[in-house]
């Protein structure tokens, strides 16, 4: 790995601690882009566009280097409708109401480049998630405990909102808002030194 250096362009915890968690040490830039995407977009389209957005922005910060990966994510909720990060304690409430006894995609648009060169890759990966029949009650405890801000869809489901997931289809990371698998599968066929990422974790 002395050889293989990351740039993660997000600030979350979330991604930081995923990449860890593989034994990845990511220098962390935060993108500084307008998250505003045009309507006519697909919700795929569009955390592909936002991802590639900060992606190209951070590029712009360092200097060419056919040995470092620049890696940028951005994750939705989708029911009959894209759901970001709540605004206020209105709008965690109607999300997580209208979670409720239903099943939503979980879409996580990532941009993965070589800063200075042509290898570049842009996918989406999407994980279907199945909510509980919770009551108000589990709501409102949930607004109460604040975990629902900086999340989209107002849950993290590997914090308090766990219990309230009956099941999933897909990839778990790819909830949490980094798709490990699959970034390590699009990074071993963009660079020979991406299969020394994470193989064993590739391979579950």
């Amino acid at each position: 790995m002395d050889h293989f250096r990351i740039i993660l362009a997000s600030g979350s915890p979330r991604r930081i601690e995923i990449m860890r968690r593989n034994g990845v040490e990511p220098t962390i830039i935060r993108p500084d882009v307008d998250e505003t995407v045009a309507p006519e977009l697909s919700p795929e389209q569009a955390v592909m566009h936002l991802a590639l957005k900060k992606a190209l922005w951070v590029e712009t910060q360092v200097k060419p280097d056919d040995g470092l990966w620049l890696i940028a994510a951005d994750t939705i909720v989708c029911l009959d409708r894209i759901m970001g990060k709540p605004a206020d304690e209105a709008e965690a409430w109607k999300m997580l109401r209208d979670l409720r006894n239903r099943q939503h995609r979980v879409i996580t648009g990532v941009a993965m480049l070589c800063p200075g060169t042509a290898r570049r890759r842009v996918f989406a990966e999407t994980t279907r998630v199945y909510f509980k029949d919770y009551s108000d009650r589990v709501i409102a405890d949930y607004i109460a405990s604040g975990e629902v801000w900086d999340k989209a869809g107002a849950y993290a489901i590997q914090g308090g909102f766990h219990d309230q997931v009956d099941h999933i289809e897909g990839d778990y990371d790819n909830v949490v808002g980094f798709p490990w698998n699959r970034i390590v599968k699009e990074l071993n066929e963009l660079s020979e030194g991406a299969a020394d990422l994470g193989a064993d974790s590739a391979a579950e």
